[in-house]
Formats: structure tokens, C-alpha cells, sequence
């Protein structure tokens, strides 16, 4: 697991608890894409479980994703898939 997954899990369990947690690295099937700076840590799945989902829309689940990892995405993660739900 890399650096940047690690911090992404730990960023997205403390801020969402989450019942379920998946982050794949789908990086490699960018290679040559423009966002793809050959750090292997660019492009991301993350499937995710969360209470805190509980009465969302799917633009709000993804808005609370997006806000634990505002840092990452401000630098280190080009492209973020983000599959929310509720428990």
C-alpha cells in the first residue's frame, strides 16, 4: 500500500467512520494520460460505506469524500472515482 493510499484511508476514517472502505489505485491504467506524473499515486477508486451518508444525495456523499482529502486532491490525486452509500 502506498503512502498516499495509506494517508487517504486515515483521513477518510477519521472523518467519516466508515462501515466499509475500499481505495484502489487505478493509476496504472493512465499511463500517458496528462494527469498521470508517473508516481503510481494519481488516479483513485474509493468505494465507501458511511453512517455519516445516512439522508444524502450522491452529490453530498461525494462533497464529504472530497472535503477529508482536499489536500490530496489540491495536489497528489488527479482523479478521484468516489462510489458512496449508507449502511
Amino acid at each position: 500500500m502506498s503512502e498516499v493510499t495509506k494517508l487517504m484511508e486515515k483521513k477518510l476514517t477519521a472523518a467519516l467512520a466508515p462501515t466499509h472502505l475500499e481505495i484502489i489505485n487505478d493509476s496504472d491504467s493512465h499511463q500517458g494520460h496528462a494527469g498521470h506524473d508517473g508516481s503510481g499515486d494519481s488516479h483513485f477508486t474509493v468505494i465507501i460505506q458511511s453512517a455519516a451518508f445516512e439522508g444524502k444525495n450522491r452529490v453530498a456523499m461525494q462533497r464529504l469524500v472530497m472535503g477529508a482529502l482536499k489536500e490530496e486532491l489540491a495536489s497528489t490525486i488527479h482523479a478521484l472515482s468516489i462510489k458512496a452509500s449508507a449502511p
